[in-house]
């Protein structure tokens, strides 16, 4: 136990240096710890031990609430003065605690119980939900129509979030979805208030746009409701012409005016490309209105070359830019070289960042490629070794006797390409790997002679002498 304690700074330093120092003392020692008493440092000096000692350092006390708690199977493992080393405990409360430890059983040291921090955590904590969300919400919340929702309003607010986070559920809701509406949507005001709802969620949802357009186009053909002022397509277009009249204002005002601008533009991106329109024919065409009003945008969004303005362009005419060019290049319009000349030109003279100059150049470049698309001839002609460079891909490849491969397309083995093709046709149960797929007992196969040609035979034979000279070195 004494090899386990740790002395008091200073004391026995003459310790070891001979072992009358201790044998010859007749004081006491507490617990053989190696801390003398006064009578054993007399009994030193009578002897002539006198040692030079250094004065004491003032011990170290330890800060309070350090929560280095003692245990007392600790003071007699071998455990204990690692203990000591690491947490740096003050040498004087050891000595109480040994005292305590030596001196009666009865006394137990205190231990020091470190504080345990309070969690703020709490099972009666409410429930937390997204924004939008509604946890009434179930996968068929909308089985039974309208029931349960007081309005149209949130009714029809809840469908818009429901896509919004799941938009694959739109090819199996949405004609039930029309077909509650038809039988809600009733009146003007309805229907307006109905065209206002999906117009902001696709121009404040980020994403939504796309499937606000796919939404307003099944609605256009599938709601019944037709009154005096217009019915859903036409109310629709009207909202959308209300914004697109502050179009030069909106491109000029603030950067939150014209986040909202860049959002409506991107709609009606959408909407030219997804909305339908049946002819008198029975043909479908897109809304001439539209490509209109895109043309007159971009010149809007270019005439005020800041940064966001720019980038918003740039997803415009990378989003409908092929469309729009087929659909002017059909009247005979070259509205889109007017476009990629006032892109160059806004390289050359606006502001704007560098990246934004990169964004508009990269445009150029996807236009010059024919907006990345690749015409492909649809006219079938019968495939020839003229007209098909694949034709012999699926031909076997035989080999010359000096290894040489040749295949149908070398016009210097044709004749034995063909008289080797033919042979072949003579085991058309046979795979290339020489796996046999005729049945057993076919009576074709089992006319065959099992005898080797003699040319092989030699063959083998020498092959099989080679071999065991090989083996045998």
């Amino acid at each position: 136990m004494s090899d386990c304690f740790d002395r008091a700074p200073g004391a026995g330093r003459g310790r070891g240096r001979g072992a009358a120092a201790e044998s010859g003392s007749g004081g006491a020692r507490l617990g053989g710890s190696g801390f003398h008493s006064p009578g054993a440092a007399e009994a030193q000096h009578k002897a002539g031990f006198v040692q030079q000692q250094e004065p004491l350092r003032p011990p170290k006390t330890a800060p309070p609430g350090t929560g280095n708690a003692v245990r007392k199977s600790d003071l007699h493992s071998g455990n204990f003065c690692e203990h000591v080393q690491q947490t740096k405990v003050n040498p004087i409360s050891l000595d109480k605690i040994a005292a305590h430890d030596c001196g009666s059983a009865m006394v137990n040291p205190q231990l020091v119980v470190a504080p345990v921090a309070a969690s703020k955590l709490s099972v009666n904590a409410p429930e937390f939900y997204p924004s939008g969300y509604n946890p009434n919400f179930t996968d068929s919340a909308f089985e039974d129509g309208c029931d349960g929702y007081p309005t149209l309003t949130e009714y029809v607010q809840d469908f818009l979030n429901h896509l919004t986070e799941q938009p694959g559920c739109f090819e199996t809701e949405i004609e039930h979805f029309a077909e509650t509406l038809n039988g809600w949507v009733t009146t003007d005001e309805a229907l307006q208030e109905l065209v206002e709802l999906i117009y902001r969620q696709a121009t404040s949802v980020p994403n939504f746009s796309y499937m606000g357009a796919r939404l307003c186009n099944y609605l256009s053909h599938h709601l019944t409701i037709n009154p005096q002022s217009g019915n859903f397509r036409q109310l629709l277009l009207q909202r959308c012409r209300t914004e697109y009249e502050n179009r030069d204002q909106a491109a000029k005002g603030d950067e939150a005016t014209r986040k909202q601008f860049h959002a409506f533009v991107l709609f009606l991106a959408e909407l030219y490309l997804n909305l339908e329109i049946k002819g008198t024919k029975g043909q479908v065409t897109r809304a001439e209105i539209l490509q209109t009003g895109l043309r007159e945008l971009l010149n809007a969004l270019f005439s005020n070359p800041v940064d966001n303005n720019l980038i918003c362009a740039v997803k415009l005419l990378k989003l409908t830019g092929s469309v729009l060019e087929d659909a002017w290049k059909e009247k005979g319009k070259s509205d889109m070289d007017e476009m990629v000349q006032r892109i160059e030109n806004v390289v050359l003279d606006a502001n704007c960042s560098r990246d934004v100059k990169q964004m508009l150049l990269k445009l150029v470049e996807l236009r010059s490629s024919n907006w990345g698309r690749v015409h492909v001839t649809s006219t079938y002609r019968e495939a020839t070794p003229e007209n098909d460079p694949n034709y012999f891909m699926n031909e076997p490849t035989f080999y010359t006797s000096d290894g040489v491969p040749f295949t149908a397309a070398d016009p210097d083995y044709q004749e034995k390409y063909q008289e080797l093709l033919e042979r072949e046709d003579f085991f058309p149960d046979y795979e290339e790997n020489g796996t046999d797929l005729s049945g057993a007992g076919d009576p074709y196969f089992d006319d065959i002679d099992d005898e080797m040609d003699p040319e092989i035979e030699e063959a083998y034979e020498k092959f099989c002498l080679e071999s065991e000279c090989k083996s045998k070195q």
